[in-house]
């Protein structure tokens, strides 16, 4: 089983959308795949209420009973783990990174989000020597703020996804329908930016790519 968990120390980063996308992405490649919903807002637990469907399963976790959860997970069968954590939440952040293969770090391209990368990479350092990616996240259709934010934590010493996800409506809508971006337009722009990370994904972690035209509609 390998376990991904998604961490930055400010709210609002997709780090959500992100968790569902990845995990429903996963799901058309033939993966079974869990996420544990450490975010007291629960909103990927919420997200799985909408979607009435058994993959992937959705688990309510606190930060304490983690590795209970991870255990649950490994019984099930699951091959793919998904983390979904909090801004400011350092206990849930840390209980994610410990026991994940991969952080992933979502980031607009803004100065306010860049400003948590400090607190965000201590966090992720207490829990060892993690392998970590961040992840540009609605990052908006005109100008180069996201190309100069990439060049910038890169030199922090950051790896940065090569793949950007997009300010895009269509996440809000597959949210809405319980469903992921690759299940309810295969083709959109939207649909191609998740394939695109979760191919970096599936090379950090040697996991099966999905194969063309798998993607079902839901």
């Amino acid at each position: 089983m390998k376990t991904i968990a998604l961490i930055c120390q400010k709210g609002g980063t997709g780090k959500t959308t992100l968790a569902i996308s990845l995990a429903t992405e996963a799901i058309a490649a033939g993966l079974t795949v869990a996420i544990i919903d450490l975010d007291p807002q629960v909103s990927a637990c919420e997200w799985s209420d909408i979607r009435q469907l058994d993959a992937p399963v959705v688990i309510d976790a606190q930060p304490a009973r983690i590795d209970a959860v991870i255990n649950r997970a490994r019984d099930m069968g699951v091959d793919l783990l998904l983390i979904d954590t909090a801004g400011r939440t350092e206990q849930a952040a840390l209980a994610g990174a410990r026991v994940a293969d991969l952080v992933l770090v979502p980031l607009q391209p803004s100065v306010i989000d860049l400003k948590t990368i400090r607190a965000t990479t201590d966090l992720i350092n207490l829990a060892g020597d993690k392998q970590r990616a961040a992840v540009l996240t609605r990052v908006k259709p005109f100008g180069n703020r996201h190309t100069e934010t990439a060049q910038w934590l890169e030199q922090q010493g950051m790896s940065v996804c090569p793949a950007t996800i997009g300010d895009r409506i269509t996440f809000q809508d597959a949210y809405a329908q319980g469903a992921g971006a690759v299940e309810i337009d295969p083709r959109s722009k939207a649909a191609s930016e998740i394939r695109q990370v979760y191919e970096y994904v599936s090379i950090l972690l040697d996991l099966p790519k999905v194969t063309p035209g798998s993607a079902d509609h839901v």
